[in-house]
């Protein structure tokens, strides 16, 4: 059984930086497609970005060239670098996985929240 980990979360000022981290628990690591997901009150949840195995990253429109995704292999853990944080990126943040076999995340971390003021 995966179990996801998040922490990092916390509040930011517009312009400013933080980093959260997904530590990966209970199946081989290497195996998993890991991504970072948000939802903000009154909205869907979206993919903000992802990463494989080989380290191949795509990330959203919204968030491109100032949200970085990578994973260390060696920690179980995957990171997502937020940079230039604005407002609109407030949200409960959540780390999910899918095995490379199958087309649709089906294991959940709890969330963590990031709150951008102005």
């Amino acid at each position: 059984q995966v179990e996801l980990a998040e922490s990092g979360g916390g509040t930011a000022q517009a312009g400013h930086s933080l980093r959260l981290s997904c530590v990966f628990y209970g199946r081989t690591f290497s195996n998993y497609v890991i991504g970072w997901f948000r939802q903000a009150p009154g909205k869907e949840r979206e993919l903000v970005a992802e990463i494989t195995s080989g380290g191949s990253t795509s990330e959203a429109d919204s968030v491109k060239g100032r949200f970085t995704i990578s994973r260390d292999h060696l920690g179980n853990t995957v990171y997502l670098q937020m940079n230039s944080l604005k407002p609109e990126d407030t949200a409960v943040y959540y780390c999910a996985a899918k095995h490379i076999s199958t087309p649709i995340y089906d294991n959940w971390g709890q969330g963590t929240q990031v709150t951008v003021s102005s």
